[in-house]
């Protein structure tokens, strides 16, 4: 009953990409990231019902104000940064208890080769979390949320039918790691 269990993942995922485009971006990217202040008093009322958000508002105004000579870092200047080797040494050993995830086992491959779709694994958390904060700016989360989440859809549908065709053709055993691998970049480009 695993591949239940997967479908219920991609159901979920599903649910969350048809509901998506009904709520409103976040206040402060919009106010922050975009300056669109009409937006984002919009997007207030929206999430939080009718009222004075002006001290919210203001709030959002004082950061912007605070931010505004500071300069947006990439990832290469975030790494050479030491004041966030905290963090990125947490990250990275998020990134490495992925291995234990079991993801490997899914695809029904040789006990030999799952320590290489294991280090896949890693490797494909580590590109999209680099890919993501690259084009987080750029586009913004709900379109990175939206489209991981539609892109994680498709992979599963796939992901499904490799495993179904898996006993048939052995080499949809290899279809199968690839889309985990496509599946894991999608959730952490998106979701």
């Amino acid at each position: 009953m695993w591949n239940v269990l997967l479908s219920f993942s991609g159901l979920l995922a599903l649910i969350q990409l048809l509901f998506l485009p009904f709520f409103p971006e976040s206040p402060p990217y919009l106010l922050l990231q975009k300056g669109d202040k009409a937006g984002c008093l919009k997007a207030m009322k929206q999430l939080w019902g009718e009222g004075n958000y002006h001290t919210e508002f203001d709030d959002m105004m004082k950061e912007k104000a605070v931010t505004k000579g500071t300069k947006i870092m990439n990832v290469l200047e975030v790494l050479k940064e030491p004041s966030v080797y905290p963090q990125l040494s947490t990250m990275l050993l998020l990134l490495l208890s992925l291995q234990f995830c079991g993801l490997s086992a899914t695809a029904n491959l040789q006990e030999s080769i799952i320590p290489y779709v294991s280090l896949g694994v890693a490797i494909s958390e580590l590109v999209s979390i680099i890919f993501c904060s690259s084009i987080i700016d750029h586009f913004g989360r709900r379109i990175l949320l939206w489209g991981g989440y539609l892109l994680m859809a498709l992979i599963l549908v796939l992901l499904e039918t490799s495993l179904l065709l898996s006993d048939r053709f052995l080499w949809m055993r290899y279809c199968s790691v690839i889309l985990i691998f496509l599946f894991l970049i999608a959730y952490g480009i998106g979701p």
